[in-house]
């Protein structure tokens, strides 16, 4: 049989990109070396959240701040919630992936596949011999996976990825987080709310260095007031083992070396496309300098008949870029729809307890483009949400262009951050200025108000505002 599509990998961009051929009424085969539904469902975005909210639990159980209410936290069992996160993963998987492919028809090929000459690709299957598939169009869509940078003695130690240690069931005493963005944050936090004493290193000279630099100086406030310590600005560059402890070697800017001692260690030092195997420049397609595999706007790889989307391609790591990339594949490749993407206004969500949230351009993307720019940043101590959960760590930060006031981004640093930054994401899809922003309606005690307070900070001075009027 000679699929309309065959698709290598099995999540958000494969399953997204398999539904819309079988909407259209194409057929379609899907091959997985590894567990049905990629890196979210399995080991990225539901486990980690899951684990984090146990977390935050904990933490409000230990140290809630409201007057008159009293809440304790004993030690964790760590088993038990890392069962429970399993058996989420378990129910979700088999819902929304297994189940949801036989449903729509279309058959999960067990196997390891390599492409050859047609092109076709040929499958070692897990039960055993071998396959060869033929289709009008093929889809690269095998994710990402982390990525170990090299640091001397570090596979003879053992260490854990954002992946394994997930799998814990027994919390390290101590732990050395090596990375310091989104995925060193929330383990970080993570960890540390359940009991285990933490050390975030960054090499950068500020966490979450992609963001804000207001951005990176609240979080490392909020960590340090959890206990975390930090170091930027530091490299490990080797590590040995000493009965049960690891040391870690690192050397901060200006300093001399120095050690940090940790039961365990956490590699968070970003991920890398996951091409090996798959015979690519067989068929004529080369890597990229990351190892992405190549596409043009249309994610059409240099063999026209090859597509790419997701994590493979070097776009964006987010399950929410990955769906729309294999949607866009399908339209493509079936109906020659040549549609692309625009990522003007593409929010992130780091999730920490309070989470970072950003969509458009940082005040230094803007002035590298050209930008006048002006900025406001609003403290969470001017929005009322924030007083009454009495929780005001944070802010809100605008960048608009002067001379329009035109909003080009937005950064929020708060509890429910994610939600917030929506708001910022339909201004930026729509051109707005901040002078609308201030103008929009919007639900009194909010988070999201804080997003109309920081717009109105562009004309006027919120500080001498009633607390519900505008």
């Amino acid at each position: 049989m000679r699929y309309d599509l065959a698709v290598i990998g099995s999540g958000g961009a494969a399953f997204a990109a398999a539904i819309a051929a079988r909407r259209k009424g194409r057929t379609v085969i899907m091959i997985e070396r590894g567990t049905v539904g990629g890196t979210c469902v399995n080991t990225g975005c539901v486990p980690s959240k899951a684990l984090l909210a146990a977390a935050k639990a904990r933490h409000i159980a230990l140290r809630q701040h409201f007057p008159g209410i009293r809440t304790t936290a004993g030690e964790v069992d760590m088993a038990s919630v890392t069962e429970a996160k399993r058996a989420l993963v378990d129910t979700m998987r088999t819902a929304k992936y297994v189940d949801l492919a036989a449903d729509l028809g279309w058959e999960i090929l067990t196997g390891s596949a390599r492409f050859v000459d047609g092109p076709a690709v040929d499958v070692d299957l897990a039960a055993g011999g071998r396959t060869r598939v033929d289709a009008e169009h093929y889809l690269v869509a095998t994710g990402s996976t982390p990525w170990t940078p090299p640091i001397t003695g570090l596979t003879a130690v053992g260490y854990l990825t954002s992946t394994t240690a997930m799998e814990l069931t027994t919390l390290p005493r101590s732990l050395l987080v090596i990375g310091g963005n989104h995925v060193g944050l929330e383990q970080a936090q993570l960890f540390a709310r359940l009991g285990t004493r933490v050390t975030v290193v960054e090499q950068e000279d500020r966490l979450a260095p992609g963001e804000e630099p207001e951005i990176s100086a609240g979080i490392e406030r909020v960590l340090a007031d959890e206990g975390i310590a930090v170091q930027t600005g530091s490299t490990v560059s080797s590590v040995r083992r000493e009965d049960d402890l690891v040391i870690a070697g690192h050397r901060t800017a200006g300093t001399t070396d120095d050690e940090i001692p940790a039961q365990a260690v956490l590699v968070a030092t970003g991920r890398r496309p996951v091409t090996d195997g798959l015979g690519l420049a067989d068929v004529g397609v080369e890597h990229g300098p990351r190892g992405e595999v190549p596409v043009d706007e249309n994610l059409r790889t240099q063999n026209p008949r090859i597509w790419a989307a997701g994590d493979v391609t070097g776009h964006p790591q987010y399950v929410y870029v990955a769906a729309a990339h294999g949607t866009l594949v399908a339209d493509n490749a079936l109906d020659g729809a040549r549609r692309t993407l625009d990522y003007h206004h593409l929010p992130r969500v780091t999730f920490t307890s309070p989470q970072i949230a950003a969509a458009g351009l940082t005040e230094a993307q803007a002035i590298e483009q050209g930008h006048v720019c002006e900025c406001r940043v609003l403290p969470l101590e001017h929005v009322p949400r924030a007083l009454v959960d009495r929780n005001t760590r944070g802010l809100i930060k605008l960048v608009a262009e002067r001379h329009t006031g035109r909003l080009l981004g937005a950064h929020v640093l708060a509890d429910g951050a994610g939600d917030v930054i929506s708001t910022a994401v339909y201004a930026l899809a729509n051109h707005m200025t901040v002078t609308q922003m201030a103008d929009m309606w919007c639900p009194y005690l909010t988070m999201a108000e804080g997003i109309k307070l920081a717009a109105q900070t562009f004309t006027r001075d919120v500080t001498k505002l009633s607390c519900c009027a505008s």
